[in-house]
């Protein structure tokens, strides 16, 4: 990113007094990794700060038995909660970040993060409010695991995996992991979907056929 200002890419950044920005620049590096590739796992003990710049980055973690449940992705212009509280308290990461595409990474040494916490209060400020956001949006993962309705947080999840397309390149067992669920559930569910019009099933794929019903269900809980 030679010559790219990369504090321009984050909202938090960009509101950065300047010379707080030109401090970051000096002592983050910056890193490219291709699709698939494992940012970090449960044997990795966080040495940096992440923001990631281009790409998806989607961290799941995996119980004893290999059921899989995706906690949140990480999104261009965005940090990483659990690299933030690793790094904070010093421990390993208990989950896994992989690329769902190719990447682009911002990383922030420890002991340069430690000093511009110390010294600037504008990027303490910027660290934390980002942290306590994506720790609530990760307290809504635990909430609706818990809690919420499978058909209301299918659709959901059908509508934010389709985004502005109108099929999905996802096998039911994928999708449960999405869910934190098993592929069975997910499998009755589609197939009520699919009874009922609001989605079209092949192998390995599923066509969203109906999206205003789905985001009413979606909505309806």
């Amino acid at each position: 990113m030679s010559g790219e200002d990369w504090t321009d890419r984050f909202q938090g950044t960009r509101a950065l007094p300047r010379q707080v920005r030109d401090r970051l620049l000096q002592v983050a590096q910056v890193r490219t990794y291709p699709k698939g590739h494992q940012v970090f796992g449960p044997s990795n003990v966080p040495d940096s700060l992440l923001f990631l710049v281009e790409g998806t980055i989607r961290v799941s973690q995996s119980s004893e038995n290999g059921r899989e449940i995706v906690l949140y992705r990480v999104d261009a212009g965005e940090s990483c909660v659990l690299t933030t509280a690793c790094m904070l308290a010093e421990e390993a990461y208990n989950a896994e970040g992989i690329a769902e595409t190719d990447i682009k990474i911002v990383m922030l040494p420890k002991l340069a993060f430690d000093a511009l916490v110390a010294d600037e209060l504008a990027f303490r400020n910027f660290v934390f409010a980002a942290y306590s956001r994506r720790l609530i949006d990760l307290l809504r993962v635990v909430d609706d695991v818990a809690f919420g309705r499978i058909d209301v947080r299918l659709a959901d999840r059908l509508l934010a995996l389709a985004g502005g397309d109108k099929e999905i390149a996802a096998t039911h067992q994928q999708i449960a992991s999405e869910l934190g669920t098993a592929r069975e559930v997910i499998s009755r569910v589609l197939n009520d979907f699919q009874k009922r019009g609001l989605v079209a099933q092949s192998r390995g794929r599923i066509a969203v056929l109906d999206k205003p019903k789905l985001r009413a269900l979606a909505e309806s809980d």
